[in-house]
């Protein structure tokens, strides 16, 4: 069973290795003006698989801030994948050993977690490990060629590639709305507010990590609330 689902994890998370692999073209890119070699940004993306915190610490360390700060930007920056885990915890099964959350919590990123909460009944940490073999190398293999390849691509490319990311999501998510329709509003309601809390200017003062944190929450809380999934379906 476990091999089986490591071989559908494989298999469901080729898209999303390949995505990655063009969305960090752009990370690599960003590296190479941080003046970070290479193989420093590929470790980078290998242990740190988020765009936004990896973004984020290419300018402090141009800048040459402190680690202290580094760490509290990331820890700001990547909150949202707490409530992620929080949310995987209850997918897996309570007598799992600890290093099988550990490193299925190491693996959480937006479309890994996307897989992975949308399993049928428990969730073998296998399924997960196969979508990360195939996600995490292309995030790091991504990121590496966009610093070997700096200066050879033009801005348009670069700046089309990025819509990948966006592709990613709506593969994602939309089988599993078209096999619960209740789905639906919770992601067009979900979409309208993230517009809205983006565009107007009166939520500016707060910052980016912070408006997913409080979205991520509000939502969930209210669709737990109005749409409420019984027990056995979890």
């Amino acid at each position: 069973m476990h091999q089986q689902n490591y071989i559908k994890g494989l298999r469901e998370g080729i898209p999303v290795g390949l995505g990655y692999f063009v969305v960090s073209f752009t990370i690599g890119i960003a590296a190479r003006k941080a003046d970070l070699t290479p193989l420093q940004a590929a470790v980078m993306s290998f242990t740190n698989n988020t765009s936004a915190g990896q973004f984020a610490s290419f300018a402090l360390i141009a800048s040459g801030a402190p680690y202290f700060e580094m760490i509290i930007s990331q820890a700001v920056i990547n909150l949202r994948y707490c409530l992620m885990s929080c949310a995987l915890s209850q997918k897996l099964d309570g007598k799992l050993p600890f290093y099988h959350r550990f490193f299925v919590a190491f693996g959480v990123t937006d479309e890994i977690f996307g897989l992975s909460i949308s399993q049928k009944g428990k969730l073998d940490p296998w399924y997960t490990y196969g979508v990360m073999s195939v996600a995490v190398p292309g995030w790091s293999l991504g990121t590496l060629t966009g610093v070997l390849s700096t200066g050879m691509l033009p801005q348009t490319f670069l700046n089309a590639m990025n819509m990948a990311l966006y592709g990613m999501f709506i593969a994602i998510f939309m089988p599993a709305a078209r096999e619960d329709r209740k789905l639906l509003p919770v992601i067009f309601i979900s979409m309208a507010l993230s517009a809205a809390v983006w565009w107007l200017p009166v939520f500016d003062f707060i910052s980016s990590g912070m408006k997913i944190i409080i979205l991520t929450l509000l939502i969930s809380i209210g669709a737990a609330v109005l749409m409420p999934v019984p027990e056995e379906e979890t």
